[in-house]
């Protein structure tokens, strides 16, 4: 579908041709997309469906093909770009949670990788996201995709290239998420930030510190910390935080 809910420089007017993988391999205790991370809701496809759909999305008008969390099927979904890409007018997005395995089969396929870096501490990740290893992966992952697509370029407000790291703030973890700041800011230069304060205490499922949306407080010393270190990017709205801005799957 056509999403228009990504950041400005994704969205745009026409919108960002999203297709969502079922089958996430994090098991985040607040996911805002359940029936399809957690839940398998959707549709099978073959490697020719996919690449039909994505020729379909483009004829729509959309600004770039935008696949979300993809990382337990990559290889499939690269056979199917490897098909598709000799023929697209517009720029393939990867929409990744980090947590990803060898992506050296997308190099030269996708042009804008958009990766969660969700945790600093294991700690953290092994209590809401059950991947202790999260942030040495996540760390790993992100290296590989500056390496494959480089620093950003946009063109009309649009990007064409690059990577967009998004930051998910959540209550009580501004430390952590300042953490994530300074990393970025030491290792990913050449990288924007996506600052996001949607966290919605609604889809929280098991942990009773997570039952509040962050505060003002919270959110505004990452970004005014990450502002300080010089970081290129976006933050949300404080209105983000709200369901309504969830697809219905």
């Amino acid at each position: 579908m056509p999403h228009y809910f990504e950041e400005p420089c994704i969205s745009g007017t026409n919108g960002s041709g999203a297709i969502f993988f079922s089958g996430c391999n994090l098991r985040c205790c607040y996911c805002q997309n359940r029936p399809i991370s957690h839940g398998l809701k959707g549709e099978d496809y073959t490697v020719e469906r996919l690449a039909d759909e994505i020729y379909t999305l483009q004829k729509s008008g959309v600004h770039n093909i935008n696949l979300v969390t993809a990382a337990h099927i990559v290889d499939l979904v690269a056979s199917a770009l490897k098909s598709v890409k000799p023929h697209l007018a517009v720029p393939i997005v990867y929409n990744s949670s980090g947590y990803e395995g060898d992506i050296s089969c997308l190099d030269g396929l996708v042009d804008v990788y958009l990766p969660d870096f969700k945790y600093y501490d294991g700690t953290l990740a092994a209590r809401y996201s059950l991947a202790p290893d999260y942030p040495e992966v996540a760390q790993r992952t992100i290296m590989e995709m500056v390496r494959q697509v480089g620093a950003v370029k946009m063109e009309d407000g649009l990007i064409k290239k690059g990577v967009i790291i998004r930051h998910l703030v959540l209550p009580g973890c501004r430390h952590d998420s300042i953490r994530i700041m300074e990393y970025i800011g030491a290792n990913f230069p050449d990288a924007y930030v996506s600052i996001m304060s949607q966290f919605t205490p609604q889809f929280n499922v098991g942990h009773s510190e997570l039952n509040r949306k962050v505060t003002s407080f919270e959110y505004n010393s990452v970004v005014d910390y990450a502002a300080k270190l010089g970081l290129r990017g976006f933050m949300q709205g404080r209105t983000s935080a709200d369901k309504a801005f969830t697809p219905e799957f």
